[in-house]
């Protein structure tokens, strides 16, 4: 396999939006509001910076890669509860690894794996398509080949794991799926995460479960893969999961997350890690422990959102081809053309959105994939979030949107 080359990746996909909208003027007598980032703007929880503080003393030690006792032991309680796992299910020293944020992990483990020599040979590394575009970084930096797998309205916003060929299997070194997904919406079901570890299990691949939006949810918590492969009957062979702060507890600057899952994935990303990663100091760590042995800022933070989704149904459920999330903080609205549309409502309204070709990485002729939407962000607050639906709406006749098929 030719090695791919870095140089060529598309830009990140803000960096491509500042491009493009960069010309263009917004309204002058329009307040712009800007509901591309998925930055969460719902304030922390007040125990985050006393846990801080009260920890001060720790910030003159080097931290541990593998993380505090404590932390393990929180993360170990809060999986076993969310998912009803046995308490032998998971080991706190051998399952699960602290992360500086779910990102890092996504993005050096496919390099960690790749070195093993267990899976010499193997080269694709599997990813839905809209992607996150660490996950195509990773590959690409791993010397691996990305190979995106469309996501679109027809496949129910996930990849049709059932179009995969055994060959395809057979060459797989990861498979990477995120749910709730983003920019979607869409939640794998237990049937769906159980097929997918089946196949990572017959064909010896790893299952990478990115399940970052777990606690924003409408109708019901989403199921998690180690739910899966406890119910499977087995241990966590072949899978891992990564969990991150920041959308549950809106704490995305303490860069604080986890992988959990397959002990000898963990045993050789901890060694890997180990040489230079970025290890989370102490009165961070203690702080990252606290949020995760506490529910009551994740259920009002889920409520928050809960609401503007709602209004979100509300004031489109009748236009766009309104899909409703199931999970996440993000709309995935269909349009005539993406790109287009984000100029026009920058223009025109001072909102700024996502084309949606900006999260694709495969060619997409006929728009199903993103060509055809832009995504929107519901982290402000409610008033802010409805203002700027409002502006959305004002355009929809000239953004093309009401198809008919």
């Amino acid at each position: 396999m030719q090695r791919p080359n870095f140089s060529e990746l598309d830009e990140f996909p803000f960096r491509r939006l500042a491009r493009l909208l960069a010309p263009i003027e917004p309204p002058a007598d329009l307040a712009p509001i800007d509901l591309s980032l998925g930055e969460p703007k719902h304030s922390p929880p007040d125990l985050l910076a006393a846990t801080v503080a009260e920890n001060g003393h720790l910030w003159n030690r080097y931290p541990p890669v593998t993380g505090t006792a404590e932390f393990r032991a929180a993360v170990k309680s809060w999986l076993d509860r969310r998912y009803d796992l046995a308490a032998d299910f998971l080991l706190a020293d051998k399952n699960i690894l602290p992360l500086t944020g779910t990102k890092e992990g996504l993005f050096l483990l496919p390099s960690a794996v790749a070195g093993m020599q267990s899976v010499q040979g193997r080269s694709l590394v599997l990813l839905p398509d809209p992607v996150y575009s660490v996950y195509v970084g990773a590959a690409v930096l791993a010397g691996l080949e990305p190979r995106p797998l469309p996501a679109t309205r027809e496949t129910g916003f996930l990849p049709d794991l059932s179009a995969l060929t055994p060959e395809q299997l057979d060459q797989t070194l990861i498979l990477m799926i995120c749910s709730p997904a983003n920019p979607q919406g869409a939640i794998a079901s237990h049937d769906y995460l159980a097929q997918a570890l089946a196949l990572a299990r017959r064909h010896g691949f790893l299952l990478v479960l990115d399940e970052c939006y777990s606690e924003i949810y409408l109708h019901g918590p989403p199921a998690g893969g180690l739910q899966v492969a406890q119910d499977l009957g087995r241990d966590c062979d072949r899978l891992v999961v990564m969990h991150s702060l920041s959308k549950r507890s809106n704490a995305a600057g303490l860069r604080s997350g986890f992988i959990a899952g397959d002990a000898k994935i963990i045993a050789d990303f901890a060694r890997f890690r180990a040489y230079g990663s970025a290890v989370q100091p102490l009165p961070l760590m203690a702080a990252a422990t606290a949020l995760w042995q506490d529910e009551t800022h994740v259920e009002e933070n889920r409520a928050a959102y809960q609401t503007k989704l709602h209004a979100a149904k509300r004031m489109l459920g009748n236009h766009f081809r309104f899909a409703e999330p199931a999970g996440g903080f993000f709309l995935w609205i269909e349009v005539d053309d993406g790109i287009a549309a984000a100029e026009l409502l920058w223009r025109e309204a001072g909102l700024k959105v996502v084309p949606g070709a900006y999260l694709t990485a495969s060619p997409d002729p006929n728009g199903d994939v993103g060509g055809r939407y832009i995504r929107i962000a519901l982290v402000h607050d409610e008033a802010t979030v409805i203002a700027g639906l409002e502006r959305l709406l004002a355009l929809s006749g000239r953004l093309l949107a009401e198809r008919v098929d």
